[in-house]
């Protein structure tokens, strides 16, 4: 009997790791919280909207169909999606079991299911990072992965005009899906300063050679951007956001190279929207669950063939480091390729561990050319919300932290409830533990024994027997 595979995550790196186990041999189990499968990066128009074009604000269109199109029609591959993992079980031999809930995420009589895998590739993806400043809770004021979403999948614009600051190439197709979709962009700020970012991207500029195809992405956002005069501006950052119950203006000011505000430089800009990112935060609740090891506390750690340190787990994608969609499908169809059993000497391997090398060297320039700055808590000021779900400011925070709590991480989280709403610290959770570094020691903002949101009732309720055979293409 062939080996089973379950890959959670269908954005590029999960559908890649599904096309490479069905490459290997086995049958694939492909699982996504989303109704259709292609991730952050192909989101798609519901199909009830019947869009004559659904590629016409993505990258790579193409490819993604013939890819999308030749894993979900595959006899071995098991489409699941509105598929929500909650939770993973470690087992004494063997990958963990993968506990899931099948539905609408809002809907009554979600399905309990059990998955026991011989293979589990994690590709989950990773969160848009917002650094907090003061009014960045007001209504108005988004992710700029949240702006791109609605623009992709909805065909909405989150205002007009709109202000998108941030750091890294991210910003750049934002600005894109908003252009295409009918907003206004006044203009696109990297924080980094112009020397930080040539720095980065022109060190060892014999490698950029085999980026050929991120040249050409870059050169038509460049040109979009000009055709529609948006002007493009480094070393300076949105460091206050202001209104009367939404966002009305936003005050934007030049950096130092360390994100400290240089002084007389603050600008006020009135807005309708304004659409943030600082890099991403990878989703590590499922590998940390599943006891893999991280590197620097940031990344998965995966060997030559992407498995973690835990036998049978195999990771891929903006868990294992943030270099972008094509990097993703290749880790992918490598994870997949040694989840399903496929030989490690395969001419096909080989090639597909040199790409991934030079796709691993792409993320250390992207690195290097927009990292976030060690001054930007200077923009905080003592009422600055940091959680948003529990409102809690950075001087409540600094208070617990220099007080009573002192040198405990969780007794300041307990003490002022930061990370312990709605979300779970997957939005603020980096952000309070860099605030307390040195100050409160201990915990992991990657920690949570519920991955994903299960009600009582549904915990209470036995898992379905999972059937064994071919579920929907589509």
């Amino acid at each position: 009997m062939s080996r089973h595979v379950v890959v959670v995550g269908s954005g590029p790196a999960g559908l890649g790791a599904a096309a490479g186990a069905l490459r290997a041999g086995a049958r694939v189990t492909l699982l996504d919280a989303a109704e259709d499968p292609g991730g952050q990066y192909h989101r798609m128009p519901p199909a009830a909207f019947g869009a004559a074009r659904p590629g016409r604000l993505h990258h790579g269109w193409r490819g993604f169909e013939r890819l999308r199109d030749r894993v979900l029609g595959h006899p071995r591959c098991a489409w699941w999606p509105e598929s929500a993992v909650w939770s993973v079980d470690r087992t004494e031999q063997g990958p963990p079991h993968v506990h899931v809930l099948r539905g609408e995420a809002d809907g009554a009589g979600r399905e309990r299911h059990v998955l026991r895998p011989d293979g589990l590739v994690l590709a989950p993806g990773a969160h848009d990072r917002v650094l907090p400043f003061p009014g960045w809770e007001l209504p108005g004021v988004y992710t700029a992965g949240a702006a791109q979403a609605l623009a992709k999948g909805e065909r909405l614009v989150v205002g007009d005009p709109v202000l998108i600051a941030g750091s890294g190439p991210f910003l750049l197709p934002v600005a894109a899906s908003l252009i295409e979709a009918g907003a206004t962009v006044l203009e696109v700020l990297e924080a980094n300063p112009a020397a930080t970012v040539a720095r980065g991207w022109a060190a060892r500029p014999w490698e950029l050679a085999a980026q050929a195809g991120k040249a050409g992405e870059l050169a038509g956002y460049a040109g979009l951007l000009a055709r529609h005069r948006v002007p493009y501006r480094t070393g300076r950052a949105v460091i206050e956001a202001r209104g009367d119950g939404r966002v009305e203006e936003a005050v934007t000011a030049r950096l130092h190279h360390d994100w400290s505000v240089v002084p007389g430089t603050e600008r006020t800009v009135p807005v309708d929207a304004l659409c943030v990112t600082h890099g991403f935060s990878p989703q590590l609740e499922l590998p940390v669950a599943a006891g893999c090891r991280l590197r620097g506390g940031a990344f998965t750690d995966v060997d030559d063939d992407q498995r973690t340190s835990v036998p049978g787990v195999y990771a891929a994608g903006e868990i294992t480091g943030i270099a972008g969609a094509p990097a993703a499908r290749t880790e992918g169809l490598l994870a997949g390729w040694a989840a399903g059993g496929g030989d490690p000497g395969d001419r096909a391997a080989a090639a597909l561990r040199r790409r991934r090398d030079r796709a691993r060297a792409f993320a250390g320039r992207l690195a290097a050319a927009h990292p976030v700055g060690a001054a930007w808590p200077g923009w905080l000021r003592p009422d600055t919300i940091v959680c948003r779900c529990e409102e809690t400011d950075y001087g409540t925070l600094l208070h617990a932290a220099d007080g009573a709590a002192a040198g405990s991480a969780r007794a300041v989280r307990l003490g002022t409830r930061a990370g312990l709403g709605p979300c779970q610290a997957r939005v603020c959770g980096p952000t309070v533990a860099e605030l307390l570094r040195g100050r409160a020691g201990g915990g992991d903002p990657h920690r949570r024994p519920v991955a994903q949101p299960i009600r009582l009732g549904e915990l209470a309720n036995p898992p379905v027997d999972t059937p064994d055979k071919k579920e929907s293409a589509r």
